[in-house]
C-alpha cells in the first residue's frame, strides 16, 4: 500500500489544480484550505502566505525546465531531439499554464520571485541558443548567428505569451486545452520554416504535421 500523501504536497497539488482551473489571481489560502477540507491554520503550518505556495511550483516548474533544456552529451542533435524538446516544451507549459497566464501580476506581487525569473529567462535564452546552435552544427538548420539569435529570442516570446493569448481569445484559463498549448509549440516549429536543411524537410514536415492544430480549434 502506498504512503499517505504528506498535507505539504496535498495543498502544492491541490494549489495548482485551483489555480489552472481558475487562474491564480481567484483563488485564496482559505479556497484552498476549504477545497482540501483542512483549517487555514493547517495550511498555515507549512506555508506562510500564497506567495509562500506560488514560490514553491515555480521551483518546480523551473527544476523541470532545467532538466530538458540542455543538449545532450556525447553525441549531436538529431530530429528526435527537436520533438523530444517541443513535447517536453509542452509538458511543462500545461502542467504549470498559471504560471503563464498571470506572469505579470505575479512577478509584480513577489520581487524575490521576480529576481528568480530574470535569472531563470536567462538561463533558458541561454540554453535554447545552444540548442539551436546544436542543430546547426548538426546540420538540420541552416543558420547564421544573428538569425539564431533572432530565433531563440522569437521562440522565447511565444513561449512565454501564449497563454495569455489564448485567454484573450478563449476567456478562463479553464476553458484551455493541451490541444491549444500544441498549436503554440507548432507556432515555435514554425519560426524555422525558412531555415530547415534540404536533407532534414521530409522529417521536419511530418514533426509539422503531427503538432498542427486548427486554429479554428484555438481562437
Amino acid at each position: 500500500m502506498a504512503p499517505p500523501v504528506k498535507t505539504r504536497e496535498r495543498i502544492i497539488q491541490a494549489s495548482l489544480e485551483l489555480f489552472n482551473a481558475q487562474g491564480e489571481r481567484a483563488i485564496s489560502t482559505n479556497h484552498i484550505a476549504a477545497h482540501l477540507g483542512i483549517s487555514p491554520g493547517n495550511l498555515y503550518y507549512h506555508f506562510r502566505n500564497k506567495q509562500a505556495i506560488i514560490a514553491e511550483l515555480f521551483a518546480r516548474y523551473e527544476d523541470q525546465v532545467d532538466s530538458f533544456l540542455r543538449l545532450p552529451e556525447g553525441r549531436a542533435l538529431t530530429i528526435a531531439d527537436k520533438t523530444f524538446y517541443l513535447e517536453a516544451l509542452l509538458a511543462a507549459m500545461w502542467h504549470y499554464r498559471f504560471l503563464h497566464r498571470d506572469l505579470e501580476h505575479l512577478l509584480d506581487s513577489d520581487a524575490q520571485l521576480a529576481e528568480r525569473y530574470r535569472l531563470f529567462a536567462q538561463r533558458c535564452l541561454q540554453g535554447a541558443q545552444r540548442i539551436y546552435q546544436g542543430f546547426v552544427d548538426a546540420g538540420i538548420l541552416l543558420m547564421n548567428p544573428a538569425q539564431l539569435e533572432a530565433l531563440t529570442l522569437n521562440a522565447w516570446i511565444i513561449m512565454t505569451s501564449w497563454v495569455r493569448f489564448l485567454c484573450t481569445t478563449r476567456g478562463q484559463a479553464g476553458d484551455l486545452s493541451e490541444a491549444m498549448l500544441r498549436r503554440g509549440i507548432y507556432q515555435v516549429l514554425a519560426l524555422e520554416g525558412g531555415y530547415i536543411a534540404p536533407e532534414a524537410r521530409e522529417a521536419v514536415d511530418a514533426l509539422y504535421q503531427k503538432l498542427y492544430v486548427p486554429l479554428e480549434q484555438v481562437i
